[in-house]
């Protein structure tokens, strides 16, 4: 599988989460999910197996921890950040509310201007990538290669 086929199934599989409400810690399709939740969901239909299972976490994690566990987390599983130069369809993107502050949402790149990401008190949607969405972006990371069972 290419790695644009990749982007497009990722983005395809990030698709059908559209709809699936806002709910903090869950990670079921159609059920509720938050933004950690959509990325899980997705590995998990993408791989199977999730890599780790995530501890508990409160509404306001990164405020009380102070540690980067979210860009920590991409960097296991994902591997090194990429410029953002370099992000396509399919990436996962980390972000921050504000400067210096923790990363603490994260989304897939659906287009170059546009996200699915798990919106709070909402559900899952695709917004525009628009400046202000731009210049929260933490990190960009990119899946590992999905096996193509189609062959």
């Amino acid at each position: 599988m290419t790695t644009e086929d990749q982007g497009q199934r990722i983005v395809a599989t990030a698709r059908g989460w559209i709809g699936t409400p806002y709910r903090h810690q869950a990670s079921r399709k159609g059920v509720g999910c938050d933004c950690l939740g959509l990325v899980r969901g997705i590995w998990r239909e993408l791989y199977g197996q999730e890599p780790e299972e995530p501890a508990p976490y409160s509404a306001d994690w990164a405020e009380r921890g102070g540690e980067e566990r979210l860009l920590m987390a991409a960097f296991r599983h994902f591997g090194a950040p990429l410029p953002l130069a370099e992000a396509r369809e399919g990436d996962v993107i980390v972000l921050r509310w504000k400067a210096g502050a923790i990363a603490k949402h994260a989304g897939i790149l659906s287009a170059p201007d546009g996200f699915i990401h798990a919106y709070e008190q909402a559900a899952v949607v695709e917004s525009p990538l628009v400046r202000a969405w731009r210049r929260r972006i933490a990190g960009v990371f990119r899946f590992p290669p999905v096996e193509d069972r189609s062959a």
